[in-house]
């Protein structure tokens, strides 16, 4: 029913979506939903290119290692996040560049 132009269609806009919202906003967890959106689109194309191009498994396993590493840094950068708001009582990234070690 749908064609391979529909699946990029989607993962490209959800590319963008995600590269927009990174440009956009000022807020740490709004840029990690950016990146969570980027990944999605990537992971969208390789499963349309799997199914309609190649006609095997490969495109259907890097989605899987994808969500695995966007798991992951989901929970690493939303606890960058609780432990940056404990100190700085804001989320918003200009006040990141003023960190010291």
């Amino acid at each position: 029913m749908f064609g391979l132009a529909w699946y990029l269609g989607i993962g490209f806009v959800l590319f963008c979506t995600g590269i927009t919202v990174m440009i956009a906003r000022k807020s740490i967890v709004a840029i990690l939903i950016g990146i969570e959106l980027i990944l999605n689109g990537a992971a969208i194309n390789f499963v349309a290119y799997s199914k309609f191009v190649t006609q095997d498994l490969d495109g259907h396993i890097f989605p899987l290692f994808i969500i695995i590493v966007a798991a992951a840094e989901a929970a690493v950068g939303l606890a960058i996040v609780i432990r940056f708001y404990q100190i700085r009582e804001t989320i918003h990234i200009d006040e990141a560049t003023q960190l010291q070690s």
